[in-house]
């Protein structure tokens, strides 16, 4: 997509997350009104026709005939040029001059909004192409496409292209921006553990800034870590990463969410936890997942604070959590049924009594389960051999 240099986020995906606002319940009118100018501005300056026709179908912008028809004709004249240029190129260059032509038409649909055109016009780029590296740029602009319009199918057949790509070579700084790529598409299709583990491979050679800025892509990196890792690989690899702790004191509340759940400070983590909802809810990979994350973070600090007792009065745990004791008598309630936590509550005693599942008796089961299933297939081939 368009950036204006390499440590500029796409301007594209800037007009995309402004959309997403625009048309979130949960955004103020004051707001929207700014954002309205800004995403207007942005489709004008770009000439995006298709796209401002898909804007004013979905009541995101007003209709203004004038406009829409002075950038259809500003289309027009500038794909008119390139198609000269690629026309001159193949008449009058190298090969090297053609593909740099089909390249540019390729970035000019993407910058107007042209997906389909796009598409086509990078395979046509691709067809040009001979380098790994350069094939690797096609498909880096493709995933940006795949982003800009959330079409994960597109975004998940490109990164599985990139790595058949990478098996006949290619440098680390695409490979480890793919990581980048993948582990947002990972995070976008709640598969947070391996999108946790892609950005933390990423951490100390983040190059991607045309997805994000740095303090995002550490929003994310933690936000995954907190329900993904254990709290050995979480000191390890979060707590005490020195790319982390740089950033993550500019991002507000982030610092105290991570800390208060590693010094088990509940009361601290549910007010950190509570200033963080707000974005998570207003971001746009994050917030179809919403409830999800908001679910598997408070299985993950009920489980640690249960885990150091055998049993605990539900006053206690309360009082811990800075919540009434209905509160987390509902909490509890809502996750013991779901198989999430390993505990039982005694309302009459007001007790909770963990039950932790023991993982060497449940490997011995298994392994005389697993044992009975063979020795009954050797007993029925037996037969069979005799016969």
């Amino acid at each position: 997509m368009d950036t204006q240099d390499g440590t500029q986020q796409s301007q594209q995906l800037i007009l995309a997350h402004n959309v997403f606002l625009l048309k979130h319940p949960d955004v103020s009118d004051i707001e929207k009104v700014r954002l309205r100018d800004e995403v207007l501005n942005s489709v004008q300056s770009n000439d995006m026709t298709s796209y401002y026709e898909t804007l004013v179908t979905d009541e995101v912008l007003e209709l203004d005939q004038s406009l829409l028809e002075s950038m259809r004709a500003k289309n027009e004249e500038e794909i008119k040029k390139l198609d000269e240029k690629i026309a001159d190129a193949e008449e009058n260059l190298g090969e090297s001059e053609v593909r740099e032509a089909h390249l540019a038409k390729s970035l000019y649909y993407i910058r107007i909004g042209e997906k389909e055109k796009a598409l086509e016009q990078l395979k046509l780029t691709e067809s040009k192409t001979v380098a790994v590296g350069q094939k690797m740029d096609l498909v880096f602009y493709t995933l940006q496409i795949g982003l800009f319009y959330m079409d994960f199918d597109l975004i998940s057949k490109s990164i599985d292209k990139a790595k058949n790509l990478f098996e006949g070579g290619g440098d680390w700084e695409r490979k480890n921006r793919l990581k980048v790529y993948e582990g947002l598409y990972c995070m976008s299709t709640r598969n947070f553990k391996k999108a946790a583990n892609l950005f933390l491979d990423s951490i100390s050679t983040f190059t991607t800034y045309e997805l994000f800025p740095y303090d995002a892509f550490i929003f994310y990196t933690v936000l995954t870590s907190i329900i993904s890792l254990d709290r050995v690989s979480l000191k390890q690899k979060v707590v005490d990463a020195p790319e982390i702790l740089t950033v993550i004191g500019k991002i507000p509340h982030l610092s105290e969410f991570l800390n208060s759940l590693y010094d088990c400070q509940y009361k601290s983590f549910f007010l950190a936890f509570a200033g963080l909802t707000e974005q998570i809810k207003l971001d746009r990979y994050l917030h179809p997942h919403f409830r999800f994350y908001m679910r598997e973070v408070r299985t993950v600090v009920y489980s640690q604070f249960l885990e150091s007792y055998k049993s605990v009065t539900t006053e206690a745990m309360a009082k811990a959590f800075g919540v009434t004791v209905e509160f987390i008598d509902m909490e509890l309630s809502r996750f013991i049924a779901a198989g999430k936590l390993h505990c039982k509550i005694d309302k009459v005693a007001g007790v909770l009594e963990t039950n932790r599942p023991d993982a060497k008796n449940a490997l011995y089961q298994a392994t005389i389960k697993q044992g009975d299933f063979l020795l009954n297939r050797i007993q029925k081939l037996s037969r069979v051999i005799d016969l």
